[in-house]
């Protein structure tokens, strides 16, 4: 028996292995084919992926506004065969993209097509399938994957492709002659976004919980709590290290309140991404964020309850010891929900919008909202003359929760634009969600200057210098909006909120990107560069990429970058993923070096090629700086942030700069 566990470890150590051979992020997707013989002349073909973690293909039958579709070209098919029914599909998952604003069908881990022949010829018994599909993760690869399948098993016997002339002359002019291509094998492509982003709900979470202190719910909380534990005994270390326990225990309930997520999360990885994609979800949580910001504004209070408050803590009292100081936690986290609660929901909101695995997402936020909110009672139970300090409870809490109520609709109108986006309504563009948020602000602003008051506020006083500094922050904020709406200004602080800058009232001109002029013709490009004598960057993207678009958007918009690509460098946009066809003229047969032929017949075609022959890359972005001679100024980069990308621009200008006065 032991011998024949060892056998299957080793037999499955070898198959991780070999798997890992075949699957890499150059290789992300490997193929195979199965033919079924339903009859003499009919057969079921059956193409099988298996995808490497992360990565998605998009379905047959996904919206073409967004991520290209996969695309099936039967060769001969209507001559030696005839297609039975449409080509089928294993399970999809569909999402909503923002970036395109439609809903995208594709497989993750495993995709099958299957697809009914029968045979016109019964001498025929090879046929040739090409299939295109896009297959993405931080970066969207275009792939043109060649089946060729013998049916009845005797193996496919190629014949050797010949070219005619003009399809040799144009397949040499897509191979150019670039000097200094070793410097290429230095690409930078950033993966950390995930890691990054945990930690910015993190914050975001110890920010909410920073917040939450500050409410009267919670801050009249701390001194009674912290003497409890330093005076219920004579023993000082070990009231400090009841203070930690309690401290310990409101961190764990609220990391353990994130855990049903996860539970959904198994069952459904979707189920909690459908509240960024379903119109009526949106609407749903706008509903609730409204009413989370009329309770904050005082008309009423949200409560559980208080059956629920008593009997946690009778049963401290009862239990004692470290049980009892978890249930006196459970007491503070019911009896402060008025407070805690609607805050918990903007973290939630947050975490839906934000990018990767909702649950770890509110998973991390939850620590970090915990940690803040439990943060004092250790620190003061260590530190007891720290209380001398704290200010008086008084009516500056209740300010603090009329501004998170802005706060709270200021998110919720967030939800509404999804579910404009998602619905195509057509009514919130990026200039109408900026207006409501001006407004908003303005209301918040006149608010904290006293201009207006709420229901539960105190007797009218002079403002005090917190309260002033806070609305003039307000102001602030407020007019930096304005300059956003009248795009006086990129609105960077709110990158992610607001709809994306193509959804907007007004029409743009320019169809390249940022409005900057642009060649989407190389040689074009190359000749108006040497004109000018300015370097060039050459640009590999592609309408359904979307990383291209958060480097457009957030990157190059930048206003160290922006200048830089407007003046000093020639921009050559190829799009691989361009459908349109090119002139009959230009259409040709493309042979590589392996004897594979391709037939390029659309525009991105053309440029995939040339990008695959020439740079040994398929993926996009992907940026080269090349001189006006063509001479590579530096290494090829891909999603990089704002820092190495102007750094990269200006190193590339400096070469250029050297080589003219050579």
């Amino acid at each position: 028996m032991a011998n024949i566990r060892l056998s299957l470890l080793f037999l499955g150590l070898l198959l991780i292995n070999l798997t890992t051979f075949a699957q890499t992020d150059k290789n992300p997707a490997v193929w195979s084919h199965e033919v079924n013989k339903l009859s003499d002349t009919e057969y079921e073909l059956k193409f099988k992926a298996k995808i490497m973690d992360g990565w998605h293909i998009y379905s047959q039958y996904t919206d073409e506004g967004g991520s290209l579709p996969s695309e099936f070209t039967f060769k001969k098919a209507g001559e030696d065969y005839e297609l039975v029914g449409k080509t089928g599909e294993s399970e999809t998952i569909i999402e909503f993209s923002e970036i395109f604003e439609v809903d995208e069908t594709f497989f993750k881990e495993e995709a099958i097509f299957t697809q009914k022949i029968k045979l016109l010829d019964p001498e025929v018994n090879q046929i040739s399938v090409n299939l295109f599909y896009q297959i993405c993760k931080e970066v969207c690869i275009p792939v043109d994957e060649l089946f060729q399948i013998s049916l009845d098993g005797t193996g496919f016997v190629a014949k050797e492709a010949t070219l005619d002339e003009r399809s040799v002359a144009l397949g040499e002019s897509l191979k150019v002659d670039f000097k200094n291509k070793e410097l290429l094998n230095q690409n930078k492509v950033t993966d950390s976004e995930g890691k990054s982003n945990l930690w910015m709900i993190f914050g975001l979470g110890f920010i909410g919980g920073l917040i939450a202190l500050l409410t009267p719910c919670v801050f009249p909380m701390i001194p009674l709590t912290v003497s409890f534990f330093t005076k219920q005994t004579q023993n000082k270390p070990k009231g400090i290290a009841n203070a930690l326990l309690y401290g310990f225990f409101i961190v764990l309930i609220y990391f353990l309140l994130s855990l049903p997520f996860h539970l959904f999360n198994s069952i459904d990885s979707q189920i909690l991404n459908t509240i960024a994609t379903n119109i009526w979800l949106n609407v749903f949580f706008f509903v609730i964020f409204v009413f989370f910001a009329f309770s904050f504004f005082g008309y009423y209070e949200l409560t559980l309850p208080s059956s629920w408050a008593n009997k946690m803590d009778s049963a401290s009292s009862k239990v004692g010891g470290g049980l009892g100081i978890f249930f006196m936690a459970l007491t503070l986290a019911i009896v402060s929900f008025s407070c805690t609660g609607p805050i918990l929901g903007g973290l939630l909101g947050s975490t839906t919008l934000a990018e990767g695995n909702v649950a770890t997402n509110l998973t991390s936020g939850m620590a970090g909202f915990g940690l803040a909110l439990a943060l004092p009672f250790a620190l003061f139970a260590m530190f007891p003359a720290w209380l001398n300090s704290l200010p008086r409870s008084g009516g500056w809490m209740t300010t603090v929760k009329v501004v998170l109520g802005f706060l709270e609709l200021a998110l919720a109108f967030k939800f509404l634009s999804n579910a404009d986006l998602v619905g195509n309504w057509g009514v919130f563009k990026r200039e109408i969600f900026v207006g409501i948020w001006v407004v908003l602000f303005v209301l918040m602003t006149l608010y904290l200057f006293g201009v207006f008051r709420f229901p539960h506020d105190g007797p009218k006083k002079d403002l005090s210098l917190a309260r002033k500094g806070f609305g003039m922050l307000s102001f602030a904020f407020t007019i930096y909006l304005v300059l956003g709406l009248f795009k006086i200004t990129p609105l960077k602080l709110l990158s992610g909120f607001p709809p994306p800058s193509f959804y907007s009232v007004v029409e743009t001109e320019s169809d390249c990107p940022l409005g900057l002029d642009c060649y989407k013709d190389f040689e074009e490009g190359v000749s108006y560069a040497q004109e000018v004598n300015k370097p060039i960057l050459l640009d590999f993207t592609g309408w359904a990429c979307v990383n291209c678009r958060k480097m457009e958007e957030n990157v190059w918009s930048d206003s160290s970058i922006y200048p830089i690509l407007k003046e000093d460098y020639v921009l050559i946009s190829l799009y691989v993923d361009d459908r349109k066809e090119l002139p009959e003229s230009e259409q040709f047969d493309f042979k590589y070096d392996s004897g594979r032929v391709k037939s390029i017949q659309t525009i991105g075609q053309k440029w995939g090629t040339f990008q695959t022959i020439n740079f040994n890359a398929a993926s996009q972005p992907y940026y080269v700086l090349l001189s006006p001679n063509l001479e590579i100024l530096n290494e090829a980069v891909q999603y990089v942030d704002v820092k190495t990308y102007e750094q990269w621009l200006k190193s590339g200008l400096e070469k250029h700069h050297l080589s003219m006065n050579k």
